[in-house]
């Protein structure tokens, strides 16, 4: 006798003698389920990150409240010049390139966010901290918090697997370190780039995401950051091998909660 899984609410149960698990409804929701033979074996998420300021260096998160807007706490603010453009690593109608706030980084503290940089530390927002970044960046900025256009780029929570750092090391002959990309989730991974085929929605601990684009790399990866060297190889490479796409999007559909360890369940 086999089991199955309600995809909808996660209750489990026996699949009655003479049926399939294609048949069976779930005792609780009442919504068709799937047998356990033929679920998606589980990925595990081995690194949450968030970056409280948009384009500077973030922190490691043992675990993390996710809401309807993504990560809590996850790009809520970003360096904001006199004609309205974000600080970035590239020039777009919504960016301007200002590399100086790749020497930044920022984390969330009980007493709010904390910018540190060239030797100093200081609450944000905050006219020391403005002060700091205008000078550095020889225009004046303000960190901002995000209010009807969000900070994102084109999606509310980024992912990357294990294996497809572990291909561009291998295959690039590059550094591959995935603080270069910035990503929300790193889950550990067996073959390279599954999860850009990965449709549906993902389970990752108690929360329900929904793939929605592959993301197309620029030259922020190859910027010096985070303590990391300028690697100056990787964007070209990964242009030629794959059409600069490295990682996914994705948004939320169910709200909850993200720990390290957790499974990551693609239920198609």
């Amino acid at each position: 006798m086999g089991r199955w899984t309600c995809d909808r609410c996660g209750a489990t149960g026996e699949v009655p003698p003479g049926e399939s698990a294609d048949t069976v409804l779930c005792d609780t929701c009442g919504e068709p389920v799937l047998g356990e033979d033929r679920r998606a074996p589980a990925q595990v998420l081995r690194e949450i990150r968030r970056y409280p300021v948009k384009a500077m260096g973030g922190e490691a998160v043992a675990s993390v409240e996710v809401d309807r807007r993504g990560v809590v706490g996850d790009r809520a603010y970003a360096v904001v010049d006199g004609d309205g453009k974000l600080a970035s690593g590239k020039h777009t109608r919504r960016f301007r390139r200002r590399d100086e706030v790749f020497e930044f980084a920022s984390r969330t503290t009980p007493a709010g966010v904390v910018v540190t940089g060239r030797g100093g530390e200081w609450p944000a927002p905050g006219d020391d901290v403005d002060q700091v970044l205008s000078e550095a960046m020889a225009t004046p900025v303000r960190v901002l918090a995000e209010t009807t256009t969000p900070y994102f780029d084109d999606g509310q929570v980024s992912l990357v697997g294990t294996a497809s750092l572990a291909w561009c090391r291998r295959h690039l002959q590059v550094d591959a370190d995935h603080r270069r990309i910035r990503p929300n989730l790193v889950v550990e991974t067996e073959e390279p780039f599954v999860e850009e085929s990965w449709s549906g929605t993902v389970e990752v601990g108690g929360v329900t995401l929904r793939p929605v684009l592959q993301i197309e790399r620029c030259r922020m990866i190859d910027i010096a950051q985070e303590g990391l060297p300028r690697e100056g190889r990787w964007l070209k490479s990964l242009t030629e091998a794959r059409d600069m796409k490295l990682g996914i999007y994705l948004d939320v559909v169910h709200p909850g909660t993200f720990a390290v360890g957790d499974p990551v369940r693609v239920l198609g």
